[in-house]
């Protein structure tokens, strides 16, 4: 009986791949300039990298599956919250990329906050993230977020210890303050080795067009790596409560890493599908005395291409 709804779905996909193929392309050109012997030595350090196709297909079923989550929030009203934290070049940005590629940007959005201002410096600590938190019917994805002051404050000596032992304290609270509140709220946090870390890091110094990636706290995690890993690993024994748990993404293998992450994701909010009536295209509407003006040519722009 479900035979025929397997075959649309599988046509859907096949079409589906070849018109958005030149777009993902686009997207996963990660090595535009990279020299032939970078990416020879890359290639020899990822030997089982997960199948183009496998990877694709896959990508298009969850990004499918996600449409159906952005209309279950629109529909009942749901607050999703998605904290996305991580070493410096993990992959959290191309996890986000791909969440966010083909849904509503007024449903799902991405916050990624500057360093604090000096009014937002003396402000509570947790002041500045409030505002952008999800109301009702919205998806609110953290590239980063209140831990940083786990993170790179703590380690970089931009926060006392006392207030890291502050945040420590109220962070828990916090969080169950915003589940308490309806808030479903979800925690990731993206993993790699450092032999990993170090060879992305090598890619972006060759790369012209992913140097502007590199600020000088990204160089300086790689000074601090064994502070950073002592700082993670506090922050999960004292911040991984019930309500809100850490999940952790392996990165080794950055399609894996997307493919995984989006589909625990999915299976951690009891989304359902949102039955739409059928969309029927009105006539177009034709006056007869109505003449079209031509404008001049200076306003389009030249066709170079």
């Amino acid at each position: 009986m479900d035979q025929p709804d397997e075959n649309a779905n599988l046509k859907w996909l096949e079409a589906e791949l070849q018109d958005t193929f030149d777009e993902d392309i686009e997207v996963e050109f990660n090595e535009p300039m990279l020299s032939m012997e970078i990416r020879k030595i890359y290639r020899e350090q990822h030997p089982d990298m997960l199948d183009r196709r496998v990877y694709f297909h896959n990508l298009l079923r969850l990004q499918a599956e996600l449409i159906k989550l952005q209309d279950w929030v629109q529909h009942t009203g749901a607050k999703v919250l998605i904290i996305m934290e991580g070493r410096d070049s993990a992959g959290k940005g191309g996890v986000i990329k791909r969440i966010t590629q083909r849904l509503n940007p007024r449903v799902a959005r991405v916050v990624a906050l500057p360093a604090p201002s000096r009014r937002e410096q003396s402000q509570w600590y947790f002041q500045r993230y409030v505002p952008y938190l999800p109301a009702g019917g919205e998806i609110v994805l953290f590239d980063r977020s209140w831990y940083n002051r786990a993170g790179v404050e703590r380690v970089m000596g931009f926060a006392t210890e006392d207030q890291v032992e502050q945040f420590f304290e109220d962070v828990p609270e916090f969080e169950r303050m915003l589940v308490r509140s309806g808030i479903i709220l979800l925690k990731y946090w993206f993993s790699i080795t450092d032999e990993e870390q170090q060879m992305r890091f090598l890619m972006r110094i060759h790369d012209p067009m992913k140097q502007w990636k590199l600020s000088p706290m990204d160089l300086q995690s790689r000074v601090r790596w064994e502070q950073y890993t002592k700082a993670k690993e506090e922050m999960f024994a004292r911040t991984n409560i019930p309500e809100a748990p850490w999940y952790i993404v392996e990165g080794n293998d950055k399609k894996r890493e997307r493919l995984n992450c989006i589909e625990h994701l999915l299976s951690k909010i009891p989304y359902h599908e949102i039955p739409h009536e059928k969309i029927d295209l009105p006539e177009r509407v034709f006056n007869p005395d109505y003449e079209r003006r031509v404008l001049p040519p200076e306003l389009y722009v030249p066709k170079i291409y």
